[in-house]
């Protein structure tokens, strides 16, 4: 599951990014990706590697650097510092907004904006680089034909993959005082580096580099034949599905005690005959219930409509993602209720809703908080709440696809 989402960076312009979700299940780790200079975070090599760790129940947020993409911001005030405490934000505002993230994975210079910023990002428990230089110096590489210019002129235009971008001396100036790999020697974190041998634009020389300066547990992972970029889709899913693999030995996994049962993706089996009109039997993953309509309807009232079911779901989803959120936080709540009515209201009395005739389906979901919790837990608690998996579900376009039986 893709949810578009916006934070503010530390110099208060606002980032854009997209948070990848599994969709089942609690996700095993949180994990914040940087994308390449001068890419964004749509380099369809991000959105593979985002979806192959989201597959194996990893949540991700892929973001825009200020001044790049859909990043509020000018490229030309930006510089690798600035990108280092875009990631501080964006890590601060998955521990606000959801969890703080145990993964920082970075893409060429990204890479090495990821390993200056770890040390600022204490939850970070593994740390991964794609393709990346040993120190933002070597970026220079690229502006070697307007560097004289740029050194005169305080600032010049550059061409990069084509497209124009003006660079300052302050960007310059910063890169040549940065010095990562003493850091690296420090980070106190696992570390994968993962190179293509055939890399023509950074050389595997600087893995090597990367990987003399760490203290272990560190690996290296050769990627082949890939480029640079990781043009080919099976290349950037494979380091994906290989960062994965590689930091489940380093993660924490979630208590399974709170793995909430309204993830499990089961299979459900209703069946009913004609004779009984409304009467059905229900296998949920091995859960025998019944279903009915109300005497009302026509129905026996044996057991809840098909609505009530759809409403159930909603407040245990509900109830489920708020107890686990508190118990992650340390929240001192002490018990959730959740009371939800459905119903259809005319359109034009929704004043949130894009519809603007007929009738729509409307849950009212009334949400009671037990424990010492101050205003702004409980504020936050309610935030929460819009973002359990039923009720995106419910809010986001739904596929089903019928067929005939033999």
């Amino acid at each position: 599951m893709q949810e578009n989402v916006r934070f503010e960076a530390r110099g208060g312009v606002t980032l854009a990014g997209v948070l990848h979700t599994p969709d089942a299940g609690a996700p095993r780790a949180w994990a914040l990706f940087a994308h390449c200079f001068t890419c964004t975070k749509n380099l369809k090599a991000a959105v593979n590697i985002a979806e192959a760790l989201c597959g194996e129940g990893i949540a991700v947020l892929r973001f825009d650097f200020t001044g790049l993409g859909q990043s509020e911001g000018e490229f030309a005030d930006t510089h690798f510092s600035s990108n280092v405490d875009d990631l501080i934000s964006a890590a601060a505002f998955l521990e606000r907004d959801y969890e703080a993230p145990e993964i920082l994975v970075g893409h060429s210079l990204g890479g090495t904006a990821v390993l200056a910023a770890a040390p600022q990002i204490p939850s970070a428990r593994a740390v991964s680089t794609i393709g990346s230089p040993a120190e933002p110096e070597h970026v220079l590489n690229l502006l070697q034909d307007d560097l004289e210019s740029i050194e005169e002129n305080g600032e010049a235009s550059v061409k990069l993959a084509g497209r124009p971008f003006r660079i300052r001396k302050d960007f310059v100036d910063d890169v040549r005082s940065r010095s990562i790999s003493q850091g690296v020697r420090k980070l106190r974190k696992a570390l994968l580096i993962m190179h293509s041998p055939v890399d023509q634009q950074v050389t595997v020389e600087e893995a090597s580099r990367l990987y003399q300066s760490a203290m272990h547990p560190k690996s290296f992972i050769s990627l082949d034949d890939a480029d640079h970029l990781l043009s080919r889709e099976r290349d950037s899913r494979y380091a994906g599905h290989v960062l994965a693999a590689w930091a489940s030995r380093f993660i924490h996994e979630p208590d399974e005690q709170i793995e909430p049962a309204v993830y499990h993706t089961g299979h459900v089996v209703v069946s009913g005959v004609p004779e009984d009109i409304f009467q059905v039997s229900i296998n949920a993953d091995g859960h025998a219930l019944k279903g009915d309509e109300p005497e009302s309807y026509g129905g026996t009232d044996t057991g809840p409509s098909p609505y009530d079911f759809l409403s159930a779901a909603l407040g245990s989803c509900t109830v489920m993602t708020l107890n686990m959120y508190a118990r992650r936080k340390r929240l001192p709540l002490q018990s959730v209720r959740v009371d939800i009515q459905h119903g259809k209201i005319h359109a034009e009395d929704c004043m949130e809703c894009e519809t603007s005739s007929g009738k729509i389906d409307r849950f009212q979901r009334l949400i009671q908080l037990q424990g010492d919790l101050s205003e702004a837990e409980r504020k936050r608690l309610l935030e929460i709440a819009d973002r359990c998996p039923v009720h995106r579900t419910l809010h986001s376009e739904v596929s089903i696809i019928s067929e005939l039986k033999e």
